[in-house]
């Protein structure tokens, strides 16, 4: 197809005039790259791999053509196509998304996730539905209860893959398409490409079209989507550092990451006691909190959100500006997904990272997988800051110009210019407006040391990692480590990456909070803080390892 031929609208692409019309009225004006590549295979038929970052328009690539598909009239109560999303959130977004698309076909869209009352979803159900959006755990429950039947499902859609196969959802999402009638079209959907999404790909799909969709390049002279920095600040500056950048860079609304529940809510306090409106997110809240706390992000009631990685998985929210790692993320795919998030509809988003001076090799390893070069900046000093808030006094000032609705304080300036100068007057008013949007001057006296980069810690192959098999280098002790007993071993078939990806699923620990991991026959033993141990136990009962509900409970005996 030449760029002539492309097509430009979704008429062009051949959708349903129900379709069409609904894109119409909520401002949909033309498809995006994915939309213009992914519709016209899965319109017939064809099972797709598409590589395409966060905010690309996938949602509306795979849920048109399911939409598309649906019969007119007479459809039966069992669902003709499954959606698979890592989160409750995003299945809620996906949800939402189709049932709007589809308002004029009547389409009967359903989610299902936890931390959702079971019986609304039953009823839903036994009613009838035609496309169930849902996260793996729920999904495999339904389908086990007999309560979600997949004999009438032609389309199976696996939205950010990685994400799930990064959340331990391998052996479920396995379970699922094992269950889906074989002749069946498959989509598969990641922001990354790394080789256990690709094996999925190979065993499940049925020579399928191949998109991959690179971030649009920036011309050259023009800002780029998202401007990449990083500050080198030791651990006991960073709260102070993090909100200096913050004061300095001024976001709309921002995503701080954090690695424990413990940070997500220590930072929350620290930056509210500094002015700013900030809303914590993470694994100890319920849903009707978490509900409120985005509900209070996109209603711009707050500005700031600290989360955990897995808490904030599948959030989008429109006016997001900055995206901080508060932590240098472990992996560079989770890297990738958090500044997806920013820089969207051709504004700039602005990604931000603090690491502490061990972990600047992490910065290099992410550069080298990205292929984009993070800046690594000195933290603002107290001048520049200052120099900033002169700027944004200015600007107001300037928009209060332009304006020009101050008539009525004209007699105010009457009776001071009988006794001052006019300059000294209009250096007055501005003194005032500084402090009455910026604070007064004085704070943040000290600046804020930066610290040098350093080698990382070093790892050892130790016995953990012999004995477990592990494919990873594993941890030395620490001395604040608990050791937790996990009922399944080699035997099982378990494996690191396993117990890596069950903690960091289920719990607020990320992959770096992990310490050794010891594999035996019958059973594991894996090191966490101590602080987090009865959360990673708590958690792991609640959940399945390899597919099977494992004794959990921490080890009495002394770390090594």
């Amino acid at each position: 197809m030449t760029a002539a031929d492309e097509p430009t609208t979704f008429a062009d692409l051949a959708l349903r005039e129900e379709l069409v019309g609904a894109l119409a009225s909520l401002g949909y004006e033309e498809p995006t790259p994915i939309q213009r590549e992914a519709i016209p295979p899965l319109l017939e038929g064809r099972d797709l791999l598409g590589q395409a970052a966060t905010g690309t328009g996938k949602t509306a690539a795979f849920a048109l053509p399911l939409l598309h598909a649906l019969e007119k009239r007479g459809r039966g109560s069992a669902p003709v196509a499954l959606v698979l999303a890592p989160t409750r959130e995003l299945a809620m977004q996906v949800s939402e998304a189709t049932h709007k698309y589809g308002r004029d076909l009547g389409a009967r869209v359903l989610p299902v996730y936890g931390g959702q009352p079971i019986g609304r979803q039953l009823r839903e159900l036994e009613r009838g539905v035609d496309i169930v959006v849902g996260t793996p755990g729920r999904v495999i429950d339904h389908i086990n209860r007999g309560t979600l039947k997949l004999s009438e499902v032609r389309t199976v859609v696996l939205d950010e893959a990685d994400e799930m196969l990064d959340m331990g959802f391998a052996e479920d999402i396995e379970a699922i398409l094992e269950a889906a009638p074989g002749e069946r079209q498959t989509v598969l959907f990641s922001a990354t490409m790394p080789p256990r999404v690709d094996k999925i790909a190979r065993r499940h799909l049925r020579n399928p079209v191949r998109i991959e969709i690179q971030r649009e390049q920036t011309p050259t002279g023009e800002a780029p989507q998202v401007r990449q920095s990083a500050y080198v600040v030791a651990r006991p500056h960073k709260p102070a550092a993090l909100g200096r950048v913050l004061d300095v860079e001024a976001p709309e609304a921002a995503i701080v990451f954090c690695r424990t529940r413990e940070e997500v809510d220590s930072l929350t306090e620290t930056l509210n006691g500094r002015g700013y409106r900030a809303e914590a997110l993470h694994g100890g809240l319920s849903q009707e909190q978490r509900d409120k706390v985005m509900g209070r992000l996109r209603g711009r009631t707050a500005d700031l959100l600290v989360a955990t990685d897995v808490a904030a998985r599948g959030l989008d929210v429109d006016h997001l500006t900055h995206v901080v790692n508060y932590n240098v993320p472990s992996a560079p795919e989770a890297y990738v997904h958090r500044i997806g998030r920013v820089g969207r509809a051709g504004r700039e988003g602005v990604a931000i990272t603090l690491a502490e001076p061990r972990e600047h090799r992490m910065l290099k390893t992410i550069e080298r997988a990205t292929g984009q070069k993070i800046v690594v900046e000195k933290v603002p000093t107290v001048a520049d800051l200052q120099a900033r808030r002169m700027e944004l006094t200015r600007v107001a000032l300037h928009e209060a110009l332009i304006e020009d609705q101050f008539e009525s304080y004209r007699v105010v300036l009457d009776a001071l210019t009988d006794e001052y100068d006019v300059v000294q007057v209009a250096l007055a008013a501005i003194k005032l407006a500084h402090e009455a949007t910026t604070g007064p001057a004085g704070e943040d006296a000290e600046d804020i040391p930066t610290a040098a980069p350093r080698p990382e810690t070093s790892y050892s192959d130790g016995p953990a990692a012999k004995r477990g098999g592990a494919e990873r280098p594993v941890r030395k002790s620490r001395p604040d480590a608990a050791r937790v007993f996990i009922g399944l071993g080699r035997a099982a078939g378990l494996r690191p990456q396993d117990v890596v990806g069950a903690i960091t699923g289920e719990s607020s620990l990320s992959g770096r909070d992990i310490g050794s991991i010891e594999i035996s026959d019958r059973f594991a033993l894996v090191e966490v803080p101590s602080a987090a141990a009865d959360e990673v136990v708590q958690a792991l009962r609640k959940t399945k390892i390899k597919g099977r509900k494992a004794t959990v409970r921490l080890d009495q005996g002394p770390t090594r």
